[in-house]
């Protein structure tokens, strides 16, 4: 292949991306494109936002704002969020720019002329209070699957089900609240099963290499048969269709695209515009319809069936243009056990967490311990803890550590240059030139020890460490095994610093300076080495690696789909030479302290406990009782007369009230907030008709009621007239 066109899912515009999001879609497309960068490939990354949709709209109602308001909002800070988090998008764009409108437009009127669209009359709900049609997400009501409440228009969240949303039980507008009618409408459906055999074809020669998970996800759909799938929604906000040509302009009034259909279109037209942007406005074509391109779309699990049977057959029903050749979906990332969810806060944003640690080396950090964990093929999670072990005994103490002490013992004793090889060791750079050679084109033979005289054991072991390390980490990353790259690539750091604790060169500078040179001259190589094949994975360490190494810096970031160097292949090979300046060595990861992470732990659950204490207030407020059983509840103003302290208790009063004429004793937790002097002459509501209950021995003849916040402050409930005495009823 020429070239490598890589897109990950574009996020939805009405929220923002959080690490669950960015372990799934998002970073493995980059570590992959910053690989390919640096294996000197052609290679476009592309994204954008989803700015359509009757999600969108919602948000808006809620903000009281616009659509264009909310998709400005998340967009801009989406974006922001991806560039500190290190992403390489050539070009991140959004559906909502008129390129984007006219390409899905382009789709539609080719379907309708080729005959892969037809109109159809149907049912849907319609709101007649809001005077419009409900889209699926504004009506609610009970699954006709399970019998689940708050199901959505035509999806169930707790059983899976789809249906029509007129199979929906007991519906209920959530525009205006009302029952909405039944009443007619047009929509245009895609003829998706006129690709059932194409598609079925397309699955089953990819099921060679594509990801089990991918497949069975697929299969299923495909055994199930494809059925004609609606592409318009009745709804102001998205891309219009009434101006398109061919289509029945009464009837395409106040509908747009669905947004499954035109998102999908979004990798295009932003390919498009970037072309546009950079004077070479035909060569998208280039990236979309030439056979020499490789596409890989990366996705979560819940876009498989988009980007291996929709878009598939949208490309191959307008022709021309290439197949997706892999979509190595990943599976959920959990958050300490459990799953990400914004609506019990339960999540960590991405631009929170690149707010709070804008360091480069937590955002590298976090890459790291995300990779490491990537859910490839199950559901994976992220904890905090494992954060801090990963940066603190992986980033830090092998990598770092070996970067540093192996540049700050040669900027010591070297005068801050490569050491530069006696006359014995001086046939080294040549002969370890020879061997990479060697072991690339006789990967089965064995290497003759005598034709390597000047090298120690050490050395040999290093090299072919180096050798063997890259070919793994490379075949990692073609299968898509991205925990397998991370951990053969923490193995070279691991090999690398073997070798240090091996050579012993804080020994051998003392009665062996040309050796300790010769090991200090591999260190120095193997600091470079680990710069480029670390690069894709924390980018902003290498960057600084090469800074100090005074070398040209790639890291496999955007560049406009060029050609660019082959760094990946030559980095087993001793390019740093012998003399070169090396700038005084930085610490590269700095430990993260046990307090950083128990603060974020603590934070993380106390959000998620205001959440659910908000929920359950909600709740208690929504319960209903009839009136009669209100009735039976005695209310009665009362007012104190004596008030001391109960012994042995902080919380508790001991109260005198008159209540008419009639006197009793009350038991109230209120100490802590009154003062007893403060209490006597105060008038209280109380409830008169409670049964009697002894506390700490003492008889309660009643309640006092007493409003309490939300941070636990207490306050008696008074009439607010003075002239209400003792013993009046409240009701």
């Amino acid at each position: 292949m020429k070239r490598t066109l890589i897109t990950s899912a574009l996020p939805y515009a009405n929220g923002y991306i959080h690490l669950g999001h960015a372990a799934g879609a998002y970073l493995p497309a980059d570590i992959y494109a910053r690989y390919s960068r640096l294996r000197g490939e052609d290679v476009l990354y592309i994204c954008g936002s989803d700015e359509h949709g009757v999600a969108i709209t919602i948000s808006a109602e809620k903000e009281k704002v616009t659509p264009k308001h909310i998709i400005d909002k998340y967009h801009t800070a989406n974006k922001a969020a991806f560039e500190a988090f290190g992403m390489s998008f050539d070009n991140y764009s959004r559906t909502s720019v008129e390129s984007h409108h006219e390409t899905a437009k382009e789709f539609f009127a080719d379907f309708l002329q080729k005959g892969y669209l037809i109109d159809r009359e149907e049912e849907q709900f319609y709101d007649p209070k809001a005077k419009m049609f409900l889209p699926d997400r504004y009506v609610e009501g009970t699954c006709p699957n399970c019998g689940e409440d708050g199901a959505r228009g035509d999806q169930c969240d707790k059983c899976g089900a789809y249906y029509n949303q007129i199979e929906l039980k007991n519906p209920i507008s959530t525009v205006s609240g009302g029952t909405p009618e039944v009443k007619k409408t047009t929509h245009w459906y895609f003829r998706f099963d006129k690709f059932q055999e194409f598609l079925e074809n397309y699955i089953e020669e990819k099921s060679k290499y594509w990801k089990d998970n991918v497949i069975q996800q697929t299969r299923s759909w495909l055994k199930q048969g494809l059925a004609e799938r609606a592409i318009t929604r009745d709804l102001d906000w998205g891309v219009k269709i009434k101006d398109i040509q061919g289509v029945d302009k009464q009837k395409a009034e106040g509908k747009v695209l669905y947004v499954w259909f035109d998102a999908v279109l979004g990798y295009i037209s932003a390919t498009k515009e970037f072309m546009k942007a950079q004077g070479r406005a035909d060569d998208w074509k280039t990236w979309w319809q030439d056979e020499e391109t490789r596409y890989l779309a990366f996705i979560g699990k819940d876009n498989i069936v988009f980007h291996t049977l929709i878009f598939p057959a949208m490309l191959h029903a307008r022709g021309g243009y290439i197949m997706p050749d892999n979509v190595p979906a990943h599976e959920f990332l959990n958050l300490e056990g459990e799953k990400f969810s914004k609506s019990r806060n339960w999540s960590i944003d991405l631009k929170d967490f690149v707010s709070s640690y804008s360091e480069k080396h937590y955002i590298d950090a976090l890459r790291y311990t995300l990779a490491t964990n990537f859910p490839e093929t199950k559901d994976a999670d992220f904890t905090w803890k494992d954060f801090q072990s990963k940066n603190n005994n992986e980033l830090a103490a092998i990598f770092g550590n070996f970067v540093n002490r192996s540049l700050q013992f040669t900027h010591k004793n070297f005068d801050g240059k490569v050491p530069t090889l006696a006359d014995k060791y001086a046939r080294i750079p040549a002969k370890w030139n020879n061997l990479i050679d060697f072991m690339s084109e006789h990967p089965e033979k064995e290497i003759n020890r005598e034709d390597y005289a000047e090298f120690s054991d050490n050395d040999l072991v290093i090299i072919q460490a180096l050798h063997n390390g890259l070919k793994k980490i490379s075949d990692c990353y073609e299968r898509f095994r991205f925990r397998d790259a991370m951990t053969e690539t923490m193995n070279v750091a691991r090999a690398a610093n073997k070798y240090f604790n091996d050579e012993e060169p804080w020994k051998a500078i003392k009665d062996d300076a040309d050796r300790a040179a010769k090991s200090l001259y591999f260190c120095v190589q193997l600091v470079h080495t680990l710069s480029i094949i670390f690069a894709p994975i924390v980018p902003f360490a290498s960057k600084k690696i090469s800074k100090i190494l005074e070398v040209s810096s790639n890291t496999g970031e955007a560049n406009n789909g060029q050609e660019t160097r082959n760094l990946w292949d030559i980095a087993a090979y001793p390019t740093m030479e012998e003399g070169r300046p090396i700038r005084k060595p930085e610490i590269i990861f700095t430990k993260i302290e046990d307090e950083t992470v128990e603060k974020e732990v603590e934070a993380l659950k106390e959000a998620a406990a205001r959440i659910e204490a908000a929920k359950a207030k909600a709740k208690e407020l929504s319960q209903v009782i009839d009136f009669e059983d209100f009735m039976k509840v005695k209310l009665r103003t009362a007012t104190i007369i004596e008030a001391e302290k109960v012994k042995k208790s902080k919380k508790l009063l001991k109260l005198q009230v008159k209540i008419g004429e009639e006197q009793r004793q009350v038991v109230a937790g209120i100490a802590e907030h009154y003062e007893p002097e403060y209490l006597v002459g105060k008038t209280v509501v109380m409830v008169v008709n409670l049964k009697p209950a002894k506390i700490m021995g003492i008889e309660s003849q009643g309640m006092i009621l007493a409003a309490n916040t939300d941070d636990g402050k207490l306050s008696f409930l008074s009439p607010e007239k003075a002239e209400i005495g003792s013993g009046a009823e409240v009701r």
